[in-house]
Formats: structure tokens, C-alpha cells, sequence
């Protein structure tokens, strides 16, 4: 995984606002545990630090990302989390993106790191001799700092993408291919933007869900306390133990309550 400093961008930060840390400085010895790194007053705050917690992934070149669940596992008042991320979204601080994994999944990115992705996809197809890669920088340009909501339209994508040049089906063609877009189900005219590159990960996450879940039900009180469970590898996720825990927390599939050694995780009954 590559956390690299987001870049500046146009985009408006907060008032008294740092930019977001990137990467930790801390090794994996030295970060928190779950259970004493696990809620936060401040959404921003979570989401920096969720940010820099993001696993090492290998032979996959996504930057971090954070699901809205796991924000709920962290920041108790969900009407805050919700509130706080539509400020951040409508100042450019951060996007969010419908995921294929699930009715209710979005993941969230700050904006520097996605517009550095949308660079690693233009420069790789770039060494491909790919042809209409200007259409990387008017969506960069015009349709990303234009349009923050999480789908766009045929039309308008084309009308904006048109303040760069001329634009040809092939363009839209090429974006698609890049994992920028993908075409809704219930209305082709309609895309979702997109992360590029995540295909799998959205593979390992939902494989990983379904793993944590069988391996606390198979326990005899469907629980463990979190300091143990945290140590626990996925077989079947290239995301680690803590995404997961705080990704199943805050949609409500796992609860926490207080064991006489800490934090205990355990299932919630239907």
C-alpha cells in the first residue's frame, strides 16, 4: 500500500485546517491497539487516523480509503458522522463512492489521494501508447471539482467534460475502462464514480466479512474479547483484522461490550 502524502489540490480546506496526515510514523509495534484507538469525537479526526491504519496491501495500487461504517464503529452520534461528512464532502476535502459489496456500502477517500490515483491510471495507460488520455485531465479540471456528489449523468458528464475539448464516446469509454465509472444497473445514462483498481479488495472485503462472521459463530458464546481477536489473520481478506472489526461494528453485525480484561466483541442477534 502506498500512503503518499496527498498532494495540494484546488480544493478548500477548512479554516485552520491542516492537511491530512498521510502515512503514520509509527511502526506496527508501535500503533495503538483497536481497543485503545477506538473512539473519536471528531469525524475528520477518525477519518486522518483510519487513514493512516490502512493495511499494506501487496501487488495492489490503491490509495487508503475508509468505509461510512467504520466511521459509525468509532464516532458514537451517527447523525454527526453523516452531518460532518456532508461539509467535508461539499468544502472538496473528501469523496465518497457507492460500492458494489452492498446496498449500504460507500467508502470515502480524501480528494488528494484520489486525484493521485486518477494520475497512477493516466500515466500507466500513458506508457501503453493509450490514445485521448487528455480526457484524464478535463475530468481532473472540470468534472470532478464540479460534480461531488457520488453518481453524474450522461449528459452533464459530457457537458463538462467538454470545457476541456471535444468529447468523443471513446473518452467515455476510456474512463469506464479505467475503473473511473462504472454504469448503473437500473439506468445505463447514470454512472457511480469509482476507485480504481479496488476490484479485489471489494472481493476480499466481502470475503472476509462473511470469514470473521463464521469464525465468531462457530465459538461457543459467539464472542472473544477485541485484544485477541485483533491479532487474528484473515485467510480470505487482504484487509486486516481491524478494518474489519470496525467495518462489521459499525453496521451493526457485531457489538463490544465491557469484559472483566476489556473490550469483548461479540455477535448480534438477529
Amino acid at each position: 500500500m502506498e500512503n503518499s502524502s496527498p498532494s495540494t489540490s484546488r480544493k478548500r480546506r477548512r479554516a485552520g485546517e491542516p492537511s491530512p496526515e498521510p502515512e503514520s510514523d509509527l511502526n506496527d509495534d508501535q500503533l495503538l491497539s483497536l481497543e485503545e484507538d477506538f473512539n473519536f469525537s471528531d469525524t475528520l479526526v477518525a477519518l486522518r487516523m483510519m487513514r493512516a491504519h490502512f493495511p499494506r496491501i501487496d501487488k495492489v495500487s490503491v490509495q487508503p480509503f475508509i468505509l461510512w461504517s467504520q466511521l459509525y464503529s468509532s464516532v458514537k452520534d451517527r447523525t454527526q458522522v453523516d452531518r460532518e461528512l456532508e461539509s467535508l464532502r461539499r468544502e472538496g476535502v473528501l469523496r465518497t463512492f457507492k460500492l458494489s459489496t452492498g446496498q449500504d456500502d460507500h467508502a470515502i477517500m480524501f480528494l488528494d489521494d484520489y486525484l493521485s490515483q486518477i494520475e497512477r491510471v493516466s500515466k500507466r495507460l500513458e506508457s501503453q501508447k493509450q490514445e485521448g488520455l487528455s480526457v484524464f485531465e478535463w475530468f481532473k479540471e472540470h468534472v470532478i471539482h464540479s460534480k461531488l456528489d457520488p453518481s453524474i449523468g450522461h449528459e452533464e458528464l459530457c457537458s463538462l467534460l467538454s470545457l476541456g475539448g471535444k468529447v468523443k464516446e471513446e473518452h467515455i469509454s476510456l474512463l469506464i475502462n479505467a475503473g473511473l465509472l462504472t454504469r448503473q444497473l437500473i439506468d445505463p445514462n447514470m454512472y457511480w464514480f469509482a476507485i480504481p483498481n479496488i476490484g479485489s479488495i471489494l472481493k476480499g472485503l466481502s470475503q472476509g466479512r462473511e470469514e470473521l462472521m463464521s469464525f465468531l459463530n462457530r465459538r461457543k458464546y459467539k464472542e472473544m474479547p477485541m485484544a485477541a481477536l485483533e491479532k487474528k489473520c484473515l485467510r480470505l481478506s487482504p484487509l486486516d483484522m481491524r478494518f474489519h472489526l470496525r467495518d462489521l461494528l459499525g453496521s451493526g453485525h457485531l457489538k463490544t461490550v465491557e469484559g472483566p480484561t476489556g473490550l469483548v466483541v461479540k455477535i448480534v442477534k438477529d
